[in-house]
């Protein structure tokens, strides 16, 4: 006799498995989770506003930055709430649309993200590599078109992805093993030979991560040549702090999807639970960590926000 959580009395939806196993873990997950969905919000939020207000954030460095706080805003969005809302109920269902736009739009942002960071690492290149030439080569439209490039790239892999995985036969199977809906978990659900959406997929991580951080290593590799001839130790400091952020953020953001693939297709519940924490890690934690590490240590950031709250303060005395 089947339990109730093990399959849907209709094929209208999927069951998220999600912590489920794990009954403790799931209410100390559930307001660590709030807390950092909550900071996530804020600090994105923060940093796309001061972009648009500051008059001297609008560079190509910070145009970049809030496409990546936006991109963070919806990638966190699109997963969070319905764990939140799966974590408080019985069923931790989601409809068969909320699945397919879960999936499209997760796996578009990922891809994105990934395109994105390359395109910022060639920013950081041009501005150290190319000094006296960033203004030239780095002008408004090859900005505005390189990232028109990230956010098509993204979601056209999306959506091939996407169509395949649901072409899929599942003969029943509406447990899945995850949080979220996401293409290895799609396809173990499979009953028919996924071979071509394997090619597929094995073809989109070239294209979408292989590339991406051969770019990314190219990039800081001629950086790092070009700091290395800087004779004073201050100019290298300040060439440091500007690429430090942004080779943090590439090391976490790659670092945890990577490892995450290891725990595709888990075996014991020890490697289940690790590949759902580490997704949890790259879903939740990176974009939370994001605008901390792009903010902590940038003083054009500060003296944006410092303005900033310095003009709401005069606004308000003069209203009173």
């Amino acid at each position: 006799m089947r339990r109730h959580n093990d399959t849907l009395p209709h094929p209208t939806g999927f069951i998220l498995v999600g912590f489920s196993e794990w009954p403790r873990l799931e209410m100390v997950l559930f307001v660590a989770i709030s807390i950092f969905y909550i900071m996530t919000l804020l600090g994105n939020t923060a940093i796309i506003i001061l972009s648009y207000l500051d008059p001297r954030l609008h560079t190509p460095m910070y145009f970049f930055l809030a496409n990546l706080s936006f991109l963070d805003l919806c990638y966190t969005t699109s997963t969070v709430p319905q764990m939140l809302v799966n974590i408080q109920s019985k069923e931790r269902s989601i409809t068969f649309v909320g699945c397919v736009a879960q999936l499209l739009i997760f796996l578009g942002l990922g891809s994105t993200e990934c395109v994105l960071l390359s395109v910022m690492a060639f920013d950081r290149y041009v501005a150290i590599c190319r000094p006296l030439r960033y203004t030239v080569i780095m002008h408004s439209r090859l900005c505005h078109q390189l990232a028109i490039v990230a956010w098509v790239t993204g979601f056209s892999n999306s959506l091939i992805q996407t169509v395949l995985t649901l072409h899929l036969p599942r003969c029943g199977h509406y447990r899945l093993e995850n949080f979220f809906c996401e293409v290895p978990a799609m396809l173990l659900l499979s009953c028919a030979d996924t071979w071509v959406n394997e090619v597929e997929m094995y073809a989109a991580v070239v294209v979408i991560k292989v590339i991406p951080v051969g770019l990314i290593l190219f990039s800081y590799a001629n950086i790092a040549w070009a700091v290395l001839k800087i004779q004073s130790s201050e100019g290298r400091k300040k060439a440091f702090n500007t690429c430090g952020s942004h080779l943090l953020v590439v090391i976490m953001f790659y670092g945890s999807a990577i490892s995450g693939y290891a725990y595709m297709a888990p075996k014991s519940k020890s490697a289940k639970l690790k590949g759902k924490l580490l997704a949890l890690f790259y879903g939740l934690i990176t974009p939370m960590l994001n605008p901390l590490i792009y903010t902590l240590r940038n003083k054009d950031v500060k003296a944006a926000t410092k303005r900033l709250l310095g003009r709401e303060q005069e606004h308000g005395w003069s209203m009173t």
